[in-house]
């Protein structure tokens, strides 16, 4: 959702853009250290734009599982790594924003979605496509850093094969963390 960069202390995360399960506790704990760094940084920037008693909603990536490399929340990063070669919690997001302290949690709400559906029509043959329009938008700059800009073309489009033969294939399914948020009447001192 809102990694703003790469975690550092991902070179034991051997031939892996993610959380697999194959990754170490170290390469864990440094993604979602990053997740809270750049969770609560939206928060503080969100809360400087929002009138007191204004709200927010989000939705993002999650998971059910206490495993935080899950299939759920996973699998679609497994495919962009396999291209390559050839994220959260309703927990964590409470957490953060209660830590952040500009904003509280009017709602909290979990809810899945299966691959095939996405998309402008449910069920349709371009929910590969859409899938990667949609993670091209949240990698693609993580992606250059690491890359540079000429193998990101080329990339999504193996990747919008392979996902596209994955939605047919599997009975994959997004678990969406989606949280409404007012801001604080007054602003409690940031920790």
């Amino acid at each position: 959702m809102i990694m703003d960069q790469v975690p550092e202390g991902l070179e034991m995360n051997k031939e892996n853009i993610y959380m697999s399960s194959k990754s170490p506790a170290q390469v864990i704990k440094a993604y979602y250290e990053q997740f809270r760094i750049d969770f609560s940084t939206f928060l503080k920037c969100r809360s400087e734009e929002v009138v007191s008693g204004g709200r927010m909603v989000l939705t993002i990536l999650g998971r059910k599982s206490e495993d935080a490399s899950s299939k759920e929340c996973c699998y679609i990063w497994g495919v962009l790594a396999l291209s390559l070669q050839q994220m959260v919690s309703q927990v964590e997001v409470k957490k953060e924003v209660e830590k952040e302290g500009s904003f509280t949690i009017s709602r909290l709400e979990s809810s899945e979605i299966t691959w095939a559906s996405c998309g402008p029509e449910p069920n349709n043959n371009d929910a590969g496509e859409y899938l990667t329009q949609c993670m091209r938008s949240v990698a693609e700059p993580l992606l250059v850093n690491h890359f540079g800009q000429l193998v990101i073309d080329p990339l999504f489009q193996i990747y919008s094969k392979i996902l596209s033969q994955r939605v047919s294939d599997d009975d994959a399914k997004f678990f969406n963390v989606t949280v409404s948020l007012t801001m604080r009447s007054e602003q409690l001192p940031s920790s």
